[in-house]
């Protein structure tokens, strides 16, 4: 089957094609771009398609990441994937952000701990067991301090490789002789994480994908708060 990975939730807007029968990616682009993703994310994926020599038509299932990471990036991607698989009559799945930024270095075996900056001192974070190949969540995916994270991490005990948007501050401000930083590449959202990480969820039909945010949107704070006032 041919899978289409799109990851849109933070600054790179990145797209990838695997062929799951032979595990090749045929082609995958990520951009670090101050565009909205709306003006770049469906250009990518035609130009992609057509450079690895296939038609839309021949995309099997695609694989967004529905969050966590920007609101206004997570909406313009899950939009652009129900759009898609409307039109494709195909079916869809949602992988979660931070397990798609661990299977970005899955062939590293041990613990990996995905980052990514939320506001002030919150991260959105989980951290994977690996055994190069396969990633099983050790937690549930939370948004938490990296006070709170440093702590667990410390607990935990292990050799940890650190990844996500988040990992670069939090490896210099808590330093510690079992933490590894992973590469840059394997540091920002990319779509063959997605694509990798989409694999093993059941996919669905496109009006059931829906975005996680992990926390409440500005609309839903903005909102209680005046109704407690």
């Amino acid at each position: 089957m041919l899978l289409l990975g799109i990851d849109t939730s933070g600054k790179t807007a990145s797209a990838a094609l695997f062929d799951s029968d032979t595990e090749i990616f045929l082609a995958q682009t990520t951009l670090y771009t101050q565009k909205t993703h709306s003006q770049v994310i469906m250009p990518i994926v035609k130009e992609l398609v057509a450079q690895a020599g296939r038609e839309l038509s021949d995309i099997g299932a695609i694989a967004v990441a529905n969050g966590p990471g920007s609101y206004t990036g997570l909406r313009i991607g899950v939009a652009a994937v129900k759009a898609m698989c409307f039109g494709l009559n195909i079916k869809c799945c949602g992988v979660s952000t931070l397990e798609g930024l661990a299977c970005n270095n899955i062939s590293y075996k041990g613990t990996i701990c995905s980052i990514m900056k939320a506001r002030g001192e919150l991260v959105y974070t989980c951290s994977y067991k690996c055994d190069g190949y396969c990633i099983e969540p050790l937690c549930e995916e939370q948004i938490i301090s990296r006070d709170e994270l440093a702590e667990f991490l410390a607990f935990n005990g292990t050799e940890v490789l650190l990844c996500g948007d988040g990992a670069a501050d939090f490896f210099m401000d808590y330093r510690s002789p079992s933490f590894i930083i992973a590469p840059p590449q394997g540091r920002i959202q990319n779509a063959a994480g997605i694509c990798l990480a989409g694999l093993s969820k059941k996919l669905t039909e496109p009006d059931l994908l829906e975005v996680s945010y992990l926390q409440k949107v500005k609309a839903e704070k903005d909102l209680e708060d005046k109704q407690k006032k």
